[in-house]
């Protein structure tokens, strides 16, 4: 790939070029795209467009850049999307690729790492979790997996959630009795767990079972896993069959039991196709200016879950558009199967299939089936699609009246878009934390949250005021060093801030927001009501006598949820910071301290809280402490008058 813009150095999928970057007298809009479609290449590659600001807007993909940016010269023809999108380009980047797939597969890297504004967007940040036999024990264990297949094993999935995989797993226990403990677990076992006693686990840990005995379970394991069910299940019919004859009736109910474990696998499964072994299935179905994307996932012939998923798009974008640019970005890291079933023919489908082979390193078919079992499957997701999408659209319906609701009571101009809540939370002022957290039309917006580990050096232990002055300074310091402009103009600042507490957290709320120059966000104060009795509380506004809301108010609960998912998610933060604290040694913040002059005190005291409480001779009588090192040691934690 090469870098075509000559006003760029940066590397391809770096940060957009400063504002400085896009002259402030020179071209803009169609302008600027017709200088530079003079100096592309007709060949394929990946153009990026950003505003003045330098925010990027828009990354797209071309068989032939020339021929693709040049399409943006045109003065009619374009949907108010492109023509919004055309108009605020200030400048453009390129990349040459060497084919057109290569073209995609970067496309989708950089519009997923980049999120840009006029871009479909997948919005999904969590990986699929696997299920997988690990092959570094001589006794592999069965355990699920995300992230990178970095071990060594087989991994089986992807499932569609980590209940999808809890449930195989447990079953896969009873049917083929592999171990589930970690290897230091395994091999500290001295007598059976009751893993083994619940018929669940064969216990090779203390030799109940032989390394070819296990073996043989761990074969049949992923014979099913690989879809041979069937004759998994004739194998242990057989053996149940002969223990039976041989009136080995204890062995033969284990079989028995095997064989149900199984039986309740697939009958839970919902849909186990016969002719589809290992396929994606999407379906999409747009309503309301949105559109759902549900995705199955077929392996082995069975039904390992599905997920729905709401790409962030413009209302004018059709179904097969946005179901086009969703497949891309949904593969970009994770490994395809043999066959990717859709619901709407997309224009991308032939680019799409040849990436996917060279990703996957094996053939990948992408069509709409039209009749059979495959059909019945697009049939099936699109109603879990459609279903899917109506609840949400009632859900945020509920939605967007709450946040009226929320605009008439404190006198917004309109419905908040965003909503800020701020909290903290210590314990004696020891290892103090602030949370906010975010939510808006679509409700929570969790990848929004953010903690302030307390810094200030001038903030006294249990200073409520204090602390809470320093995440809001620190919060909307670096909003307007991040947005270079005004409130208004940045999709990031919040409409309204809900502080926890009353008239005195409002009052550094809008000291803060006072220093920093901003006059356009609300700012709330939720006090707690007479002995914190929820549905009482008092709320404080700048210019306003405090007040409440009526007992049933639909509203009061909301914001009541919105105090408490603060308090939860600043408490939450608040207890991480604290166990993580437990393991420090006071001896590791003591300068010239390393491992070993660490190991050698706490052998000879036998606790840090010892070496503390020592004195200078003692200190010296350490073997590898010297005179100086023993007075570093000693100063620190008794001080030192002479300075």
């Amino acid at each position: 790939m090469n870098e075509t813009d000559e006003t760029s150095g940066d590397a391809p999928g770096s940060g957009p070029p400063s504002s400085s970057e896009a002259p402030a007298s020179g071209p803009s809009g169609a302008a600027l795209i017709a200088e530079k479609v003079k100096l592309l290449p007709d060949s394929p590659g990946v153009y990026r467009m950003y505003d003045e600001k330098g925010e990027l807007l828009y990354v797209g993909k071309a068989r032939s850049l020339k021929k693709r940016v040049a399409s943006y010269t045109k003065l009619a023809g374009h949907s108010n999307r492109i023509a919004r999108m055309i108009a605020t380009t200030a400048q453009m980047e390129f990349i040459s690729t060497a084919t057109e797939t290569d073209a995609l597969l970067l496309e989708a890297n950089l519009i997923k790492r980049l999120k840009p504004r006029y871009n479909v967007l997948m919005r999904d940040d969590k990986s699929f979790p696997y299920i997988l036999l690990t092959g570094d024990h001589a006794f592999p264990q069965a355990v699920k997996h995300r992230g990178s297949r970095s071990r060594q094993g087989d991994y089986f999935g992807p499932f569609a959630s980590a209940g999808a995989v809890t449930a195989t797993l447990n079953a896969l226990q009873k049917a083929f009795l592999l171990r589930s403990c970690s290897d230091s677990v395994f091999e500290s076992r001295t007598r059976p767990c009751l893993l083994f006693q619940i018929k669940r686990c064969s216990a090779p840990c203390t030799g109940e079972i032989g390394e070819a005995g296990y073996a043989e379970l761990l074969s049949e394991a992923r014979a099913f896993l690989k879809g041979r069910s069937r004759k998994t299940q004739q194998q242990l019919a057989a053996l149940m069959d002969g223990a039976a004859a041989d009136l080995d009736f204890e062995r033969a109910a284990i079989y028995r039991d095997r064989i149900r474990a199984l039986t309740q696998i697939q009958q839970h499964q919902g849909i186990n196709p016969q002719t589809v072994a290992e396929a994606d299935v999407f379906a999409a179905w747009s309503e309301g200016g949105q559109t759902c994307v549900q995705v199955f996932f077929f392996r082995a012939g069975q039904n390992w879950g599905n997920r729905a998923y709401f790409p962030r798009h413009d209302k004018e974008l059709s179904v097969e558009e946005v179901l086009d640019a969703f497949l891309a970005q949904f593969y970009e890291d994770r490994p395809p199967p043999r066959m990717v079933l859709l619901s709407h023919e997309v224009p991308g489908s032939s680019l799409l299939a040849e990436a996917l082979t060279i990703r996957g390193g094996r053939k990948v078919a992408v069509g709409v089936p039209r009749r059979g079992e495959k059909r019945e499957l697009i049939d099936h997701a699109l109603t879990n699609a459609r279903e899917a999408l109506g609840r949400r659209l009632a859900e945020s319906s509920t939605q967007r009246k709450l946040l009226e609701g929320v605009a008439e009571a404190f006198g917004l101009e309109q419905p908040p878009s965003r909503i800020e809540v701020y909290d903290n939370s210590h314990i004696s002022g020891t290892k103090p934390v602030g949370g906010m957290i975010v939510a808006g039309p679509e409700g929570f917006m969790k990848n929004q949250y953010r903690k302030f580990n307390i810094k200030g050096e001038d903030v006294e232990p249990g200073d409520d005021y204090a602390m809470m002055r320093e995440v809001l300074t620190r919060r909307f310091t670096r909003l307007l060093k991040e947005s270079g402009a005004t409130p208004d103009s940045e999709s990031q600042w919040p409409d309204l801030i809900l502080i926890d507490g009353g008239a005195g957290q409002l009052k550094v709320a809008l000291d803060v927001l006072n220093e920093l120059g901003i006059a356009n966000v609300t700012a709330v104060g939720v006090a707690k009501g007479p002995e914190r009795d929820a549905g009482r509380e008092r709320f404080f506004m700048a210019g306003r006598a405090d007040f409440m809301m009526e007992p049933r108010n639909p509203v009061l609960y909301y914001l009541q949820r919105l105090r408490d998912e603060a308090h939860r998610y600043a408490i939450g933060s608040h207890r991480a910071r604290r166990s993580k604290a437990i393991g420090v040694n006071p001896l590791d913040e003591v300068p010239g301290i390393g491992p070993g002059r660490k190991r050698a005190l706490l052998q000879h005291f036998g606790s840090a809280r010892a070496v503390a409480r020592a004195g200078l001779s003692d200190l010296e009588a350490v073997d590898g402490i010297s005179a100086k090192v023993a007075r570093a040691i000693y100063d620190h934690f008794h001080g030192n008058p002479d300075g």
